[in-house]
């Protein structure tokens, strides 16, 4: 898949250690609140798992981050996105360019009717980047999650897609 400035392809084994790396990083980690690092062995372990939807964002062909849906109930047509860019490329568009490109696919290609995000409350990075692909703010859960030792706001954002404009 394609989207503005960014291609995808379904993970492959060659991935890992991009992916190994980038989810090991220390300000990806504390975006996504991976508490614990990843191995090599673990990466091999998901990705051999029938359990994900995962997707290798790349840019100029090379690697920038990943992108996938989790969470899909299929009879209600509902997916949660979640994506994280290497702090490399922040700053480029990627992350909204993916995020663009995989509600269309979810709409058009996997008939979702929701697609929906959650990010802690200080993560504003990654709330425009839902913004600006039309998410709406659902809610906030106070205290839901703990990072960097605290309590932090975890905030749901959801798409319709009746509401998905995606000629933009």
């Amino acid at each position: 898949m394609r989207g503005e400035g960014v291609a995808f392809h379904p993970v492959e084994e060659d991935d890992l250690e991009f992916l190994q790396e980038l989810i090991n990083h220390p300000e990806v980690r504390q975006g996504i609140n991976a508490t614990q690092p990843t191995s090599m062995a673990d990466e091999r372990e998901w990705f051999e798992s029938e359990d994900h939807d995962g997707f290798l964002v790349s840019a100029d062909g090379d690697p920038v981050g990943t992108i996938g849906f989790t969470d899909v109930i299929e009879t209600w047509g509902t997916a949660e996105v979640g994506y994280f860019v290497h702090p490399d490329h922040w700053g480029n568009g990627y992350a909204t360019a993916a995020v663009e490109r995989m509600v269309t696919y979810g709409f058009e290609e996997r008939r979702f009717g929701k697609v929906w995000a959650r990010v802690f409350g200080y993560n504003d990075a990654s709330m425009r980047v839902l913004e600006k692909v039309g998410f709406e703010r659902e809610g906030r859960l106070r205290g839901q999650a703990f990072a960097d030792g605290e309590r932090v706001d975890s905030l749901r954002f959801g798409l319709l897609a009746e509401e998905w404009d995606g000629s933009d």
